[in-house]
């Protein structure tokens, strides 16, 4: 994806990027060479297509997400229409790798907090980066202060280490890639810290559940070695942009992430807060016991009341988390879509459905709305939602590139796999435990 920004990491393809020759009148293009054998064996290139200057008055988005395009010509006239815009071009996603622009320098470790297992595999990845690589660590300043780690052997490494804090201290601009140890947590903390262009992220499985982790840790320095030399796959995992719109009914703090809409007036009238989420937005009841009334709209258009426990809105990635529990379909992450899941609904004909990403979506209470309702994002941030709130959700144009153990489909279906063992072996376990006490 393109941004504002120098990126230190880009991606390569072995597929031709060249755009397709005119094919037709509405593309100021001759017919001739589409006649013949010369049209039937072209080759063919994927491009990414919007609207003309026809409707670009109307057109909402300038990028447009990853995934692969369809050939835009339909037979020997029927074409497109051209954007008067800059296009985005975008290879298939089978065809992803990773590259960098400059070798990379610095790397952001996020472990897993209070967990004992991890604090070799920690140190040992620690000193690697550091004496081995010549590398510049980045950790956050809680996991430092651990007494844990607190060991004199690892003093001398922890010297070389940059710290920061959470929602204080801002490194986008800092890390060239991030490994992740832990479970699918660690990989949605990595994401929530950044709000915009995320660096390549390599996720190790030392967790309970590793859905997003697809690297073992037996095999670290290898592997590690390879994602140095650029010699790795990736996947473009998509994130929504969501916005939270409040009115201000009182005076109070305001957080550093939002921002005041005072409408030309001296009291502010709205506070709107954005987020990037990797798995879903959650709008549920909360602690009333009144079904939540919600009003959903697709484009500005009411599309449903849902009323039940709430709703999920999850991307491709969030598919496979509360999305599926609740009966939705499980999403590749190479589709460019969004889903919509209700939480045990009311009315037995709201299924769930899935939209393409980049339409916009907009929650609302109802009118006749009982009681509040509350949203979490990756489950953190939750807050609540009184009438006249409300939650925008589009599709972000800042992905989470995560790299891949061999390439994004097979580790999908082998995470598929692990998770079927893992919740075999769990049922298993929990009826041999209520064996024994019988």
């Amino acid at each position: 994806m393109e941004t504002s920004g120098e990126s230190k990491w880009t991606l390569k393809s072995d597929a031709s990027s060249e755009p397709f020759p005119k094919c037709c009148s509405a593309c100021d293009g001759s017919e001739e060479p589409f006649r013949g054998k010369v049209f039937r064996n072209r080759t063919k290139t994927r491009s990414m297509s919007t609207p003309s200057a026809h409707c670009s008055a109307k057109f909402r988005r300038t990028q447009s997400l990853h995934g692969p395009s369809p050939v835009t010509t339909f037979g020997p006239k029927a074409c497109m229409l051209k954007n008067p815009k800059a296009v985005m071009h975008i290879q298939d996603p089978a065809s992803q790798r990773l590259t960098w622009n400059k070798p990379p320098k610095s790397v952001l470790i996020i472990k897993k907090i209070r967990d004992a297992s991890l604090l070799q595999p920690f140190k040992d990845l620690c000193v690697f980066l550091t004496q081995q690589k010549n590398m510049i660590v980045y950790v956050e300043r809680k996991v430092i202060e651990d007494p844990a780690i607190a060991n004199e052997s690892f003093v001398s490494v922890k010297k070389n280490f940059c710290t920061f804090r959470e929602d204080y201290d801002d490194i986008s601009n800092c890390v060239d890639f991030i490994i992740c140890l832990g479970g699918d947590g660690t990989l949605l903390y990595a994401s929530s810290l950044f709000q915009e262009s995320v660096p390549p992220v390599m996720a190790f499985h030392l967790g309970s559940l590793g859905f997003l982790t697809p690297f073992n840790f037996d095999t670290y320095q290898s592997q590690v070695n390879q994602v140095i030399e650029g010699n790795a796959a990736i996947i473009l995992r998509s994130r929504l942009e969501v916005k939270v719109v409040k009115e201000c009914r009182e005076k109070g703090p305001v957080e550093e992430s939002s921002l005041i809409i005072t409408n030309g007036d001296s009291e502010p009238k709205h506070k709107t807060m954005q987020y990037q989420v990797l798995n879903e937005v959650v709008v549920d009841r909360g602690p009333s016991s009144y079904l939540s009334n919600l009003d959903l709209f697709l484009d500005g258009h009411l599309i449903t009341t849902v009323q039940g426990d709430g709703v999920i809105v999850s991307t491709p990635t969030g598919s496979t988390a509360y999305a599926v529990a609740a009966g939705a379909s499980m999403i590749h992450p190479n589709v460019p879509a969004i889903m919509i899941t209700p939480i045990c609904p009311h009315s037995l004909s709201f299924r769930p459905i899935v939209v393409p990403a980049g339409v916009k979506l907009k929650i609302m209470l109802t009118r006749d709305a009982r009681n509040t309702a509350w949203v979490s994002l990756d489950g953190r941030k939750r807050q609540e939602i009184a009438y006249g709130d409300s939650i925008t959700i589009t599709s972000s144009c800042f992905p989470v590139p995560s790299i891949c153990f061999r390439d994004p489909v097979n580790d999908w279906f082998e995470s598929l796999a692990q998770c079927l063992h893992w919740n075999v072996r769990k049922k298993q376990s929990h009826l041999s435990s209520e064996e024994d006490e019988f």
